[in-house]
């Protein structure tokens, strides 16, 4: 049984911040569940995966956020408690039905997981979607811990019913993988089917019902309003004059400052927990008995901003202060040490920050910059487009793990924006310019959003060279399914979608399809997308090494080993390659077997064939 199935109330269990998120819905009784993985937001989606097969929950890998988003709206309205999850830059793509989403409502509770990632660990920008709440005029929960993550969400539900409208948690990747103890509640029962009534005059949004529906969605926020002063959801902490505002994870460092530091009896906490919208009978009741405030919160000064419009609409005249103040700023996450320094000089507190130990005389880690895994079958892919197309070619490129192509010795990424970019924007290049143009996309972004861009190649008539990477996975996340994916092996019952077929049905008439591992032939074939006058596709098929085995889909093979007897020290396995189960010894060159899995492509780029399998 999945741990997060335990039904025993008042046990304690020690879950991610994003296990909380599922063990919150399942105690919310959640019978409906969507998302496209992104990270920090998948190991919501990949519990939810999990616990579909042993309980009456509905879960899909959609083939993107909007989609997810679609499909989740379509049960809420028909009455079943609905969970959508994504990362910060997939609710861009999720921003169009979201919008209209909020004018119609929802009837059965609908959340939605919205995870921010400051600082970037694994994304193309750090976007504050507090602004998405605001743009949508839906409320937004911000849990601080596991705990809690678990609770707003159970909350999330019924705040959902309760307006008729979805509610957005929004947590950052620093909560959502933190660890903590979390109390259990009791497991509801899953609905598993509902009924749709139909109400055109309500559902269908033409214009003369969506006027209406503006109205409707103003007094749910007012309603909503009054539910963010009560303190169930936000509240002050303390009673001193020195004013702190904090939200998500930022209240956690400011708790821990404020311990630090000996100040509890000089300073008040306003805890946000329901940060839209804003609580404002609650923050004027605060700040009309602060000295000042200081507004902690890692991004933009959304926060800081609008208790200075509050302040100035009430006249009251402190001093109100967050971005600009010590290291606070908009850019990246914030630390501990950073939050206790910065409380220190605001509010003039006498403080020695810890001296910092004294590493003068210790070596330097060695450098461990990303790279693509040992086989990886994108390397091999990246290597035979190379030599057949050089390095002038632009490159536009798309997000997966295949975005490491940027890193030398590879050095093929030029260009990229979002996903599906790569498809779309060799559009723009190919027509703006007269050098060559190859793309690539992984499979599971090709059915995201590479389809539509690739369509607008066909229609209007681009000319350049688009390279699928198929890898039978959504392997950047933590091996999700997507359509193209052969679930057979998983036991799992899904269709799957050929991408040749898809893109001979989009009309693609230069189509060709290799196995990255069989060099010639692969550049064979590259050379003929290369040469034909118009919109080429080459789909490159080798599966993620790393899913194989997860999957016992794995060949092993033997690992191979340098033959110093042949060898010559070019070096090219090593500078055009860049294996990470290669290593020099020395002078020489040397293959970790523990690392190799046999692929064979060094074997056929070394100009002396000193590269051999290790003899059993």
């Amino acid at each position: 049984m999945h741990k997060l199935l335990t039904d025993a109330p008042g046990e304690k269990m020690l879950l991610l911040g994003n296990e909380a998120i599922a063990r919150g819905a399942l105690e919310a009784g959640v019978s409906f569940a969507t998302c496209y993985p992104g990270t920090p937001s998948s190991e919501i989606p990949m519990n939810f995966f999990d616990i579909s097969q042993e309980s009456d929950l509905y879960f899909e890998y959609s083939t993107n956020e909007k989609v997810a988003m679609e499909v989740a709206a379509a049960a809420a309205v028909s009455g079943l408690r609905t969970i959508v999850t994504m990362k910060h830059v997939g609710l861009n793509v999720a921003a169009d039905p979201l919008m209209t989403l909020a004018y119609v409502g929802v009837k059965g509770g609908m959340v939605i997981i919205n995870a921010d990632d400051p600082s970037l660990f694994s994304s193309q920008n750090e976007q504050d979607n507090r602004y998405y709440s605001r743009l949508s005029g839906l409320p937004m929960l911000e849990p601080t811990s596991s705990q809690e993550m678990k609770d707003m969400t159970l909350k999330a539900f019924e705040l959902s019913e309760s307006l008729e409208l979805p509610v957005i948690i929004r947590t950052t990747t620093r909560l959502a993988h933190v660890r903590g103890s979390v109390e259990l509640g009791t497991l509801k029962p899953v609905v598993k089917k509902a009924t749709f009534e139909k109400n055109p005059f309500h559902f269908v949004t033409v214009p003369a019902v969506s006027r209406q529906l503006h109205k409707e969605l103003l007094e749910k926020f007012d309603k909503a309003s009054e539910i963010s002063n009560n303190d169930t959801y936000n509240e002050i902490i303390g009673t001193g004059k020195w004013g702190i505002v904090a939200n998500g994870a930022c209240f956690n460092y400011v708790k821990d400052a404020v311990l630090d530091l000996g100040i509890g009896e000089s300073v008040s906490i306003l805890k946000l927990l329901m940060s839209w919208p804003q609580p404002e009978t609650l923050c004027i009741d605060f700040m009309k008995k602060m000295e000042k405030v200081l507004v902690v919160e890692e991004l933009e000064p959304i926060n800081e901003t609008e208790l200075k419009a509050l302040a100035q609409e009430n006249h009251i005249d402190i001093p109100i202060q967050g971005k600009g103040v010590g290291a606070f700023s908009r850019l990246y996450e914030y630390d501990p040490g950073m939050v206790r320094q910065t409380i220190a000089d605001y509010f003039a507190i006498p403080y020695k920050a810890p001296e910092k130990m004294d590493l003068s005389g210790t070596p330097d880690l060695p450098a461990r910059p990303p790279n693509l895994c040992a086989g990886c079958p994108h390397r091999a892919t990246y290597y035979a487009v190379k030599q057949v197309f050089g390095s002038d070619a632009i490159f536009p490129t798309d997000i997966g793990c295949y975005t490491l192509g940027l890193l030398p010795p590879i050095s093929m990424a030029d260009f990229v924006i979002c996903m599906g970019s790569s498809a779309s924007s060799s559009c723009g290049f190919a027509q703006a310019t007269n050098q060559k143009v190859v793309s690539f996309i992984g499979d599971s972004t090709f059915f995201h959003s590479g389809m539509t861009g690739l369509a607008n190649a066909v229609h209007n008539n681009h000319k350049f060279t688009l390279v699928i990477l198929d890898n039978g996975t959504t392997a950047m996340t933590g091996h999700q399914i997507h359509p193209g994916v052969n679930t057979e092996p998983m036991g799992i019952k899904r269709t799957r979608i050929s991408i040749e077929a898809v893109v001979r049905g989009l009309g693609v008439q230069d189509v060709h399809v290799i196995k990255p591992f069989k060099l010639k032939k692969a550049m064979e074939s590259i050379q003929k997308a290369m040469e034909y006058d118009g919109l080429s596709v080459i789909i490159s098929e080798e599966m993620c090494p790393l899913f194989a085995k997860a999957t016992k889909q794995f060949n092993k093979a033997k690992p191979f080993r340098v033959n110093h007897d042949k060898c010559k020290n070019h070096r090219d396995c090593l500078n055009l390659l860049a294996c990470p189960a290669m290593y020099l010894e020395g002078d020489q060159v040397e293959i970790d077997k523990n690392a190799c899995i046999g692929c064979t492509v060094c074997a056929q780029v070394c100009p002396e064939n000193a590269i051999v399998p290790v003899k059993a």
